[in-house]
Protein backbone atom coordinates (compact mmCIF):
# COMPACT_ATOMS: atom_id res chain seq x y z
CA UNK A 1 0.00 0.00 0.00
CA UNK A 2 1.47 3.74 -0.83
CA UNK A 3 1.74 5.88 2.11
CA UNK A 4 -0.12 8.78 -0.55
CA UNK A 5 -3.35 5.65 -1.46
CA UNK A 6 -6.63 5.68 -1.06
CA UNK A 7 -6.34 2.53 0.70
CA UNK A 8 -3.80 4.12 3.16
CA UNK A 9 -6.37 7.05 3.99
CA UNK A 10 -8.90 5.19 4.35
CA UNK A 11 -6.89 3.57 6.63
CA UNK A 12 -5.60 6.37 8.59
CA UNK A 13 -9.20 7.83 8.78
CA UNK A 14 -10.82 4.35 10.15
CA UNK A 15 -8.72 3.95 12.76
CA UNK A 16 -9.72 8.03 14.19
CA UNK A 17 -13.26 6.66 14.13
CA UNK A 18 -14.02 5.00 17.71
CA UNK A 19 -17.09 2.49 17.13
CA UNK A 20 -18.53 5.11 20.30
CA UNK A 21 -18.49 7.43 17.49
CA UNK A 22 -20.05 5.47 15.09
CA UNK A 23 -22.96 4.70 17.31
CA UNK A 24 -21.72 0.94 17.49
CA UNK A 25 -21.20 -0.77 21.16
CA UNK A 26 -18.24 -2.95 21.79
CA UNK A 27 -20.04 -4.84 25.07
CA UNK A 28 -16.71 -4.23 26.67
CA UNK A 29 -14.64 -6.25 24.73
CA UNK A 30 -10.78 -6.11 23.80
CA UNK A 31 -10.33 -4.79 20.27
CA UNK A 32 -6.70 -4.70 18.44
CA UNK A 33 -7.75 -1.58 16.19
CA UNK A 34 -7.94 1.58 17.43
CA UNK A 35 -10.61 2.89 15.51
CA UNK A 36 -12.73 0.99 13.44
CA UNK A 37 -12.76 -2.51 12.11
CA UNK A 38 -12.90 -2.86 8.46
CA UNK A 39 -16.38 -4.86 8.65
CA UNK A 40 -17.52 -2.27 11.01
CA UNK A 41 -17.12 0.03 8.62
CA UNK A 42 -18.32 -2.07 5.19
CA UNK A 43 -21.47 -3.00 7.29
CA UNK A 44 -21.98 1.25 8.12
CA UNK A 45 -21.44 2.26 4.55
CA UNK A 46 -23.56 -0.41 3.40
CA UNK A 47 -20.62 -2.51 1.24
CA UNK A 48 -19.32 -5.86 1.71
CA UNK A 49 -16.45 -6.36 3.90
CA UNK A 50 -14.93 -7.91 0.86
CA UNK A 51 -15.28 -5.27 -1.04
CA UNK A 52 -14.28 -2.98 1.50
CA UNK A 53 -11.11 -4.76 1.87
CA UNK A 54 -10.10 -4.73 -1.76
CA UNK A 55 -10.60 -1.01 -1.55
CA UNK A 56 -8.02 -0.86 1.51
CA UNK A 57 -5.44 -3.14 -0.25
CA UNK A 58 -6.13 -0.68 -3.71
CA UNK A 59 -7.49 -3.27 -5.46
CA UNK A 60 -10.64 -2.63 -6.48
CA UNK A 61 -10.36 -0.42 -8.85
CA UNK A 62 -12.98 2.86 -8.96
CA UNK A 63 -14.78 3.01 -6.38
CA UNK A 64 -18.67 4.68 -7.03
CA UNK A 65 -19.93 8.12 -5.77
CA UNK A 66 -22.59 6.52 -4.17
CA UNK A 67 -19.80 4.17 -1.81
CA UNK A 68 -17.37 7.02 -1.46
CA UNK A 69 -20.31 9.82 0.08
CA UNK A 70 -21.29 6.49 2.25
CA UNK A 71 -17.65 6.17 3.24
CA UNK A 72 -17.29 9.89 4.38
CA UNK A 73 -20.56 10.09 6.02
CA UNK A 74 -19.16 6.99 8.32
CA UNK A 75 -15.28 8.58 8.59
CA UNK A 76 -16.40 12.12 9.44
CA UNK A 77 -14.60 13.49 6.71
CA UNK A 78 -15.02 17.01 6.24
CA UNK A 79 -15.31 19.23 2.82
CA UNK A 80 -11.89 19.27 2.24
CA UNK A 81 -10.93 15.15 3.24
CA UNK A 82 -14.36 14.12 1.24
CA UNK A 83 -12.75 16.02 -1.76
CA UNK A 84 -9.21 14.02 -1.42
CA UNK A 85 -10.88 10.95 -0.79
CA UNK A 86 -12.59 11.24 -4.53
CA UNK A 87 -9.41 12.51 -6.05
CA UNK A 88 -7.41 9.48 -4.81
CA UNK A 89 -10.38 7.11 -6.08
CA UNK A 90 -10.17 8.44 -9.55
CA UNK A 91 -6.51 9.18 -9.59
CA UNK A 92 -4.62 6.70 -12.41
CA UNK A 93 -3.25 3.64 -10.24
CA UNK A 94 0.71 4.49 -11.75
CA UNK A 95 0.64 7.97 -12.45
CA UNK A 96 2.61 9.65 -15.43
CA UNK A 97 4.60 12.29 -13.88
CA UNK A 98 4.89 15.51 -16.20
CA UNK A 99 6.98 18.80 -15.09
CA UNK A 100 4.35 21.37 -16.11
CA UNK A 101 6.06 24.70 -17.38
CA UNK A 102 6.76 27.31 -14.32
CA UNK A 103 3.71 28.81 -12.85
CA UNK A 104 2.88 32.55 -14.03
CA UNK A 105 0.07 34.90 -11.83
CA UNK A 106 -2.55 36.34 -13.30
CA UNK A 107 -2.39 40.26 -14.30
CA UNK A 108 -5.12 40.91 -12.36
CA UNK A 109 -4.18 39.05 -9.34
CA UNK A 110 -0.73 41.48 -9.99
CA UNK A 111 -2.98 44.45 -9.98
CA UNK A 112 -4.86 43.68 -6.93
CA UNK A 113 -1.40 43.10 -5.45
CA UNK A 114 0.00 46.35 -6.46
CA UNK A 115 -3.22 48.17 -4.81
CA UNK A 116 -2.39 47.04 -2.21
CA UNK A 117 0.52 49.32 -1.62
CA UNK A 118 2.99 48.72 1.29
CA UNK A 119 0.48 49.31 4.12
CA UNK A 120 -0.81 45.09 3.98
CA UNK A 121 1.51 42.90 3.49
CA UNK A 122 0.46 40.40 0.73
CA UNK A 123 2.00 37.43 -1.24
CA UNK A 124 1.19 35.60 -4.02
CA UNK A 125 1.53 31.75 -3.85
CA UNK A 126 1.32 29.17 -6.41
CA UNK A 127 0.01 25.42 -6.02
CA UNK A 128 3.27 24.13 -4.23
CA UNK A 129 3.89 26.97 -2.32
CA UNK A 130 6.56 29.08 -4.13
CA UNK A 131 6.27 32.83 -4.17
CA UNK A 132 4.91 34.30 -7.47
CA UNK A 133 5.08 37.89 -5.91
CA UNK A 134 4.93 39.45 -3.24
CA UNK A 135 4.77 43.41 -2.13
CA UNK A 136 7.89 44.98 0.11
CA UNK A 137 5.60 44.46 3.26
CA UNK A 138 4.79 40.67 3.00
CA UNK A 139 8.48 39.92 1.51
CA UNK A 140 9.94 41.47 5.03
CA UNK A 141 6.97 39.98 7.27
CA UNK A 142 7.47 36.73 5.77
CA UNK A 143 11.15 36.09 4.43
CA UNK A 144 13.41 39.50 4.70
CA UNK A 145 16.26 37.11 4.53
CA UNK A 146 15.45 36.09 1.34
CA UNK A 147 15.86 38.15 -2.01
CA UNK A 148 13.41 40.29 -2.98
CA UNK A 149 13.76 40.07 -6.46
CA UNK A 150 13.46 36.07 -6.75
CA UNK A 151 9.79 35.60 -7.51
CA UNK A 152 10.72 37.13 -11.27
CA UNK A 153 13.05 34.09 -11.47
CA UNK A 154 11.08 30.59 -11.86
CA UNK A 155 14.83 28.92 -10.59
CA UNK A 156 15.09 30.95 -7.97
CA UNK A 157 11.71 31.29 -6.30
CA UNK A 158 11.18 31.30 -2.66
CA UNK A 159 8.99 28.17 -1.99
CA UNK A 160 7.14 28.64 1.74
CA UNK A 161 7.28 24.97 2.60
CA UNK A 162 10.72 24.38 1.49
CA UNK A 163 11.64 27.52 3.91
CA UNK A 164 9.41 26.19 6.32
CA UNK A 165 11.06 22.58 6.87
CA UNK A 166 14.66 23.55 5.86
CA UNK A 167 15.45 27.00 6.56
CA UNK A 168 16.83 27.72 10.21
CA UNK A 169 15.86 31.06 9.71
CA UNK A 170 12.23 30.70 8.76
CA UNK A 171 12.16 28.27 11.61
CA UNK A 172 12.34 30.95 14.53
CA UNK A 173 9.96 33.06 13.17
CA UNK A 174 6.75 30.94 14.29
CA UNK A 175 5.99 30.61 17.60
CA UNK A 176 3.19 28.62 16.85
CA UNK A 177 5.09 26.39 14.69
CA UNK A 178 3.80 22.87 15.34
CA UNK A 179 0.24 24.63 14.07
CA UNK A 180 1.44 26.04 11.27
CA UNK A 181 3.41 22.84 10.99
CA UNK A 182 0.20 20.39 10.52
CA UNK A 183 -1.58 23.24 8.27
CA UNK A 184 1.53 23.21 6.04
CA UNK A 185 1.27 19.63 5.52
CA UNK A 186 -2.42 18.96 5.15
CA UNK A 187 -2.78 21.45 2.57
CA UNK A 188 0.25 20.19 0.27
CA UNK A 189 -1.58 16.48 1.17
CA UNK A 190 -4.85 17.22 -0.55
CA UNK A 191 -2.74 19.66 -3.68
CA UNK A 192 -0.93 16.24 -4.08
CA UNK A 193 -5.01 14.77 -4.60
CA UNK A 194 -5.48 17.12 -6.95
CA UNK A 195 -3.07 16.89 -9.28
CA UNK A 196 -1.10 13.32 -8.96
CA UNK A 197 0.41 14.05 -12.01
CA UNK A 198 2.23 16.82 -11.08
CA UNK A 199 6.23 15.69 -10.96
CA UNK A 200 7.55 19.21 -9.26
CA UNK A 201 5.06 18.41 -6.46
CA UNK A 202 5.96 14.79 -5.96
CA UNK A 203 9.75 16.38 -6.22
CA UNK A 204 9.29 18.77 -3.23
CA UNK A 205 7.34 16.21 -1.03
CA UNK A 206 10.12 13.82 -1.42
CA UNK A 207 12.99 16.34 -0.86
CA UNK A 208 10.63 17.33 2.56
CA UNK A 209 10.37 13.89 3.65
CA UNK A 210 13.72 12.99 3.43
CA UNK A 211 15.48 16.20 4.76
CA UNK A 212 12.98 17.31 7.91
CA UNK A 213 11.96 14.61 10.42
CA UNK A 214 9.20 16.82 11.35
CA UNK A 215 7.57 16.51 7.80
CA UNK A 216 7.47 12.80 7.44
CA UNK A 217 5.99 12.44 10.75
CA UNK A 218 3.52 15.04 10.21
CA UNK A 219 2.96 13.29 6.56
CA UNK A 220 2.85 10.08 7.51
CA UNK A 221 -0.53 11.11 9.78
CA UNK A 222 -2.54 11.37 6.76
CA UNK A 223 -4.04 15.05 7.71
CA UNK A 224 -5.97 16.92 4.73
CA UNK A 225 -7.10 20.49 5.50
CA UNK A 226 -7.53 23.61 2.99
CA UNK A 227 -6.22 26.32 4.22
CA UNK A 228 -8.32 29.49 3.58
CA UNK A 229 -7.62 31.57 6.63
CA UNK A 230 -6.39 31.16 10.31
CA UNK A 231 -4.03 32.67 12.79
CA UNK A 232 -0.63 33.21 13.38
CA UNK A 233 1.94 34.27 15.74
CA UNK A 234 5.31 35.21 14.75
CA UNK A 235 8.35 36.20 16.53
CA UNK A 236 9.59 38.45 13.76
CA UNK A 237 13.92 40.01 14.18
CA UNK A 238 12.74 43.53 13.23
CA UNK A 239 9.61 44.58 14.72
CA UNK A 240 9.19 41.74 17.85
CA UNK A 241 6.10 39.67 18.77
CA UNK A 242 3.44 39.53 16.38
CA UNK A 243 -0.09 37.79 16.35
CA UNK A 244 -2.05 38.53 13.11
CA UNK A 245 -4.61 36.24 10.71
CA UNK A 246 -3.70 34.99 7.27
CA UNK A 247 -6.33 35.49 4.58
CA UNK A 248 -6.41 33.70 1.34
CA UNK A 249 -8.16 35.43 -2.01
CA UNK A 250 -8.82 33.06 -4.19
CA UNK A 251 -8.25 33.83 -8.42
CA UNK A 252 -10.87 32.37 -10.43
CA UNK A 253 -8.92 32.74 -13.46
CA UNK A 254 -5.99 30.71 -11.93
CA UNK A 255 -7.49 28.71 -9.52
CA UNK A 256 -4.29 27.19 -8.18
CA UNK A 257 -3.21 30.33 -7.30
CA UNK A 258 -3.95 32.24 -4.03
CA UNK A 259 -3.25 36.14 -2.98
CA UNK A 260 -2.24 35.66 0.78
CA UNK A 261 -2.71 38.81 3.16
CA UNK A 262 -1.81 39.28 7.10
CA UNK A 263 -3.81 41.67 9.33
CA UNK A 264 -3.47 42.38 12.63
CA UNK A 265 -5.21 40.84 15.61
CA UNK A 266 -4.47 43.06 18.28
CA UNK A 267 -2.93 47.03 18.94
CA UNK A 268 0.67 45.51 19.41
CA UNK A 269 0.31 43.62 16.04
CA UNK A 270 -1.15 46.62 14.07
CA UNK A 271 1.70 48.98 15.31
CA UNK A 272 4.38 46.50 14.40
CA UNK A 273 2.87 46.01 11.11
CA UNK A 274 2.46 49.61 10.47
CA UNK A 275 6.53 50.34 11.56
CA UNK A 276 7.40 47.68 8.95
CA UNK A 277 5.49 49.17 6.40
CA UNK A 278 6.86 52.43 6.91
CA UNK A 279 10.30 50.73 6.80
CA UNK A 280 9.37 49.22 3.22
CA UNK A 281 8.35 52.13 1.97
CA UNK A 282 4.23 52.75 2.04
CA UNK A 283 4.10 55.36 -0.42
CA UNK A 284 5.32 53.17 -3.24
CA UNK A 285 2.35 50.83 -4.61
CA UNK A 286 4.03 49.94 -7.70
CA UNK A 287 7.25 48.25 -6.20
CA UNK A 288 5.71 44.73 -5.42
CA UNK A 289 8.12 41.99 -7.40
CA UNK A 290 6.47 39.68 -9.41
CA UNK A 291 6.97 36.69 -11.52
CA UNK A 292 4.75 38.35 -14.46
CA UNK A 293 7.92 38.15 -16.60
CA UNK A 294 9.20 34.19 -15.61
Amino acid sequence: MKPDSLGAFLKTRRDRVTPEDAGLRTYGTVRRVPGLRREELAQLAGVSAGYYTRLEQDQAGTASAQVLDALARVLRLDAAETAHLRNLAHRPAVPRMVRPRPERPHARVLTLLRSLGESVPAIVLGRRGDILAWNRTGHALVAEHADFDAPGDPARRPSVPRMFFLDPLTRELYRDRERIARVHVAYLRLTSGRHPTDGRLAELIGELAMHSPEFASLWAEGDVADCVTGPMRLDHPTVGALDIDYQIWLQPESPDHRLEIYTPNDQPSADALRLLAAEQGASAPDRARTGASA
